[in-house]
């Protein structure tokens, strides 16, 4: 029984890694990853982030003769490639890193490329099984602002986010806010398939001065073929409720200190004998504020 327990467990081991070196978990086999597509701004870069893995007997042809090579079919080689390495174009082959900077977008066109791995050894692969499809624009997405409404009380601390795609990491876009709210905390992002957002964060006090005034984020982008900058811009308006500032009230009330003796925006009374401190009171649903006290002095004159 126990020499039966001992090979049905070697059969399972074995099996199992038959399996894994199938799937390239433990023994390593050829496998690319890199966006579907990408958006490519014409006249400027793009970096097209790129990892791969080789079959685990391949491992040490990793070395300093690696190269990338990049085409628009899926059949080539290094001499017929149509986009040929340069030495600050591509990431570390040997930790497995192809990510590529094409500067001159114009050697790109419409279309689904795919890369080869050429090693002065026995390592040569073209990984025909993914490509990535390339596209031109001509003007960049507009930013996205987060939140893209903005509903607060006067004196809330409030933070913007403001993100733009950033197709050339050398090259991100410039973010700024208009009007200057105050200072803002800008960073390089990674999405999921490795490519890169530019972000801006601004934060500021809510005040009754932003209600109704437009906030705007700009994103430029410079080209790298000597055209002018384009830019894209996305912006949203305040509202910001706060106690009664002129225009924002709602009721006026006249009072004397204690009684309520009347409404509106003037007060109409029959004057006295008496001396009396009149207020005024404007109000609305997020709260109110009371005038400084004033007096009518009534005098007697003898004739």
């Amino acid at each position: 029984e126990s020499l039966y327990k001992t090979v049905w467990v070697f059969v399972v081991v074995v099996v199992f890694l038959s399996l894994c070196c199938v799937s390239g978990a433990l023994c390593g086999t050829f496998n690319i990853k890199m966006p579907k597509n990408i958006n490519v701004l014409r006249g400027s870069c793009v970096t097209i982030p790129c990892s791969f893995d080789v079959e685990s007997r391949f491992e040490n042809n990793l070395d300093d003769s690696c190269k990338a090579y990049w085409n628009d079919s899926p059949s080539f080689n290094s001499h017929n490639a149509k986009l040929k390495p340069t030495k600050d174009m591509t990431g570390d082959l040997k930790k497995k890193d192809c990510t590529t900077t094409f500067i001159n977008t114009n050697l790109l066109q419409r279309s689904k490329y795919y890369i080869r791995l050429e090693c002065n050894n026995a390592l040569k692969y073209r990984f025909s099984q993914t490509g990535v499809d390339v596209s031109f624009i001509d003007d960049p997405p507009s930013p996205t602002l987060t939140p893209s409404t903005l509903e607060v009380k006067e004196g809330t601390s409030v933070s913007l986010t403001c993100s733009a795609p950033a197709p050339c990491w050398s090259h991100p876009p410039a973010l700024t806010w208009t009007p200057n709210l105050g200072q803002s905390q800008e960073t390089l992002q990674e999405n999921q398939d490795k490519t890169k957002v530019k972000t801006s964060v601004i934060s500021f006090t809510a005040s009754h001065l932003h209600h109704g005034n437009k906030i705007c984020c700009t994103a430029a982008y410079r080209k790298q073929d000597g055209s002018p900058d384009v830019t894209a811009e996305t912006s949203l308006t305040p509202d910001i409720s706060y106690s009664p500032k002129d225009p924002a009230v709602e009721n006026y009330t006249w009072s004397d200190g204690g009684a309520l003796i009347g409404t509106g925006h003037t007060l109409n009374i029959t004057v006295s004998t008496i001396n009396s401190n009149f207020f005024c009171n404007a109000t609305n649903t997020v709260g109110f504020k009371a005038s400084i006290n004033f007096q009518i002095v009534v005098r007697n004159y003898t004739k």
